[in-house]
């Protein structure tokens, strides 16, 4: 039996998946490309239910994002948390890949299985231009998560001054 032809050991196959993972954390395109190409799962998940696109934008890797999108990866799959990359990449504050995730077909509202959108994660951490984006998009800002808490109500309790008054104007 050639090497080429001998079935990985269960190991093996968990080592390789860690390293494909560490891939999309690291925003390596280039070989995401060419692992999807060859064969991989575009929406492949971790234990935790991220997915290679869910960290690619979780971690601000915009080229990773966009190989990943271009080889039709979800864009609305949700991790184990029901949180979706665009509100991923809403909460750590990175609007070029939240305007990727966007032109790949992501919902503008992000909601999680709790209802918290993109939208309020960006709120919440005072993230003004990604806020701005997302409402020239469509975003709803009276939109309330299961606990009836709005993106301005978020962004007050977080003490999050510069977006809690960009919403007060907005909502007048």
């Amino acid at each position: 039996m050639s090497d080429q032809s001998r079935q990985m050991t269960p190991e093996e196959a968990a080592e390789f998946t860690e390293q494909v993972f560490n891939k999309a954390r690291e925003g390596d395109a280039v070989m995401l490309d060419r692992l999807i190409t060859a064969g991989l799962p575009v929406n492949l998940t971790n234990s935790k239910g991220d997915t290679l696109l869910m960290l690619a934008s979780y971690y601000g890797h915009v080229d990773a994002v966009q190989v990943l999108l271009k080889h039709k990866a979800d864009p609305e799959k949700r991790n184990g948390n029901g949180q979706s990359p665009i509100a991923g990449a809403a909460f750590k504050g990175d609007l070029a890949v939240v305007k990727a995730l966007v032109a790949g077909g992501a919902q503008i509202e992000g909601a999680s299985f709790d209802g918290r959108t993109a939208l309020m994660m960006a709120a919440m951490f005072n993230r003004v231009e990604i806020v701005e984006y997302l409402i020239d998009q469509g975003a709803d800002p009276k939109a309330k998560d299961a606990n009836g808490v709005t993106a301005l109500d978020a962004a007050r309790t977080m003490g999050a001054v510069d977006t809690a008054a960009q919403l007060e104007k907005l909502l007048g």
